[in-house]
Order: C-alpha cells, then sequence, then structure tokens
C-alpha cells in the first residue's frame, strides 16, 4: 500500500469557518463519518465566531497564539495547549495583535464520557506475594562518574 500524504498550510488554505469568521484560512487534511482533521490559520485580528455544534472537537494551537471561549470561559492559548471544544457547547477562537495556527480535530458526536464507566471496569491491587503481584525491588543507581571528561560518550549522555 503506497504512503498517503496530505499537503496542507501556506499555498494550501482556502477561507474557512462559520458565518461571521473573519481573518482565517484552513485546510482539511482529512474528513469520513468518524470526523475531521483540519488546520486552521488565523491572521491579526482573525476570529472565528461563537457557535456551537454536535460534535466533540480538540482545538491545538501549533504557532502564536490567541483566545478560546468555551462556555462562558475566555482563556489565552499558545502554542503547544491544546483546548477542548465539548459538542454542544458554545466555542470561538481568536487573535488580536499576532497570528496563530491550529490543528482542529473533530469527532463525530459527543464524546464517550458518560459510558466511560461501563468500558473501563475497576481493577484491584494486588499485594507482594499475591498472583500476579510483584514484591517490591531493591537496589540503587549506577555510580555517577567523579569527572564529566572522564566519561564514555559512547555509553550516552553523562548524567
Amino acid at each position: 500500500m503506497p504512503i498517503e500524504v496530505r499537503r496542507f498550510g501556506v499555498g494550501h488554505r482556502r477561507p474557512e469557518g462559520p458565518p461571521g469568521t473573519k481573518g482565517l484560512t484552513g485546510q482539511v487534511i482529512h474528513s469520513d463519518r468518524r470526523g475531521v482533521v483540519a488546520e486552521l490559520a488565523f491572521a491579526r485580528g482573525g476570529s472565528v465566531t461563537p457557535h456551537d455544534n454536535p460534535n466533540t472537537t480538540w482545538f491545538v494551537v501549533i504557532e502564536g497564539g490567541g483566545w478560546v471561549l468555551v462556555g462562558d470561559e475566555r482563556r489565552r492559548v499558545a502554542a503547544g495547549e491544546a483546548v477542548l471544544w465539548p459538542a454542544n457547547v458554545t466555542h470561538a477562537a481568536w487573535t488580536d495583535h499576532g497570528e496563530m495556527r491550529a490543528i482542529v480535530v473533530e469527532f463525530a458526536g459527543a464524546d464517550d464520557a458518560t459510558i466511560a464507566g461501563i468500558l473501563e471496569g475497576a481493577a484491584r491491587r494486588l499485594g507482594p506475594g499475591e498472583a500476579g503481584g510483584v514484591a517490591r525491588g531493591e537496589g540503587s543507581l549506577a555510580p555517577r562518574p567523579a569527572d564529566p571528561d572522564a566519561h564514555d560518550r559512547s555509553e550516552g549522555e553523562p548524567l
């Protein structure tokens, strides 16, 4: 099976977002009945107007930063942060003085948190000596070389 590659980013984006959106371009990376993965690029002053949808969505900031709204709560976000937009909850995103890029992962329908207890079950902690239990280990860390320059570099980074 050949490797499938999808292009996104500069040169592949088009105007995106619900009605009233401004300064936003994006590119769908994948879409099927299970959900959608897309890249969004916010210009300075760009915004996705407050709206809701029936799907659980993760808004993953990969570059720059801006603001998000979830319900009545507003928060500043930056690269390296992911924000959950729950199904049927009003949400929005915008920038003021900078730009922001995000990957949006939208799952079809609401999340399955309400049935999580049914699926996960419960486990009992086993003690030492019980079938399948593990006794507490004894030992120590390897000694550190006194002189880091004498460390054999082929053994990895000195601590």
